[in-house]
């Protein structure tokens, strides 16, 4: 982590020295307007907005004995831990390891699976999303609403996966998220897993998630107890600047 603590400094370094000497020719860059569900840009702004979102180029954090970097513009990302190196160059997706047994995923599914769990609500503004109403899920007492998400064809590689984000009817910030899993089978499926999200942290601006938590649910699809302990996001860190393409490439052993 504090490698990529040095190289973030270095590059935030170069690029302030860049606009400083540049910042009378440099033309204001056009910024092109998306249009959301009111009330998902609601959510965005009570995490800070989607605006600030769009200016950081990187994005990083520890979760057990794994350091997860990615890019937020080209999602290139690396996954290191002491056994295991893995990550999506731009092109492919790779994988380094001590010995055939250290690393027992799925490296095309798992480089950036929790990236998104940590992006959240961010993510859900990517490009190809469809926006629909899904019925409201409600836990101890409290109704929140919700927004269904799904992608349009071909954009991904599990587009029919669906993802329900659930937020906090009077403050707008998010509290559940929904989400489905075809990347192995390949088949849409109404069978979806259920995350809470009541542990946040201000990174640099924007509202992310310091943990998540697994949840069971009933018979109606409702939570209603944590399923396993909650997943912890540490050390994480947001930059305005970009790291070498290098940095994301498969190194030599």
């Amino acid at each position: 982590m504090k490698k990529i603590v040095v190289l973030v400094f270095i590059a935030m370094v170069s690029i302030a020295c860049k606009n400083e000497s540049k910042k009378e020719t440099v033309k204001k860059e056009e910024i092109k307007e998306v249009k959301y569900p009111k009330v998902l840009e609601e959510v965005f702004d009570k995490h800070g907005g989607i605006a600030q979102w769009k200016k950081m180029k990187t994005v990083s954090f520890t979760l057990k004995n794994e350091e997860h970097t990615t890019d937020l513009h080209s999602r290139k990302s690396v996954v290191n831990s002491p056994a295991y190196s893995l990550g999506f160059d731009g092109t492919k997706v790779w994988l380094r390891q001590q010995d055939s047994t250290a690393f027992k995923g799925n490296p095309e599914f798992y480089y950036n699976l929790y990236f998104y769990f940590y992006a959240m609500p961010f993510v859900l503004a990517d490009d190809g999303i469809v926006y629909s109403e899904t019925e409201p899920l409600i836990f101890e007492g409290i109704t929140y609403p919700g927004i269904k998400i799904s992608y349009k064809a071909n954009v991904g590689t599990s587009p029919d996966d669906n993802y329900f984000i659930f937020y906090h009817p009077e403050t707008k910030q998010m509290a559940w998220l929904g989400y489905t899993v075809t990347f192995f089978s390949k088949e849409p499926t109404d069978a979806y897993k259920i995350i809470r999200y009541n542990d946040w942290e201000n990174v640099n601006g924007l509202l992310l998630p310091k943990s998540i938590t697994w949840y069971d649910k009933d018979e109606n699809g409702q939570p209603t107890k944590p399923a396993k302990e909650p997943v912890q996001f540490k050390m994480s860190l947001l930059s305005e600047a970009s790291l070498a393409n290098s940095f994301y490439e498969k190194q030599k052993q």
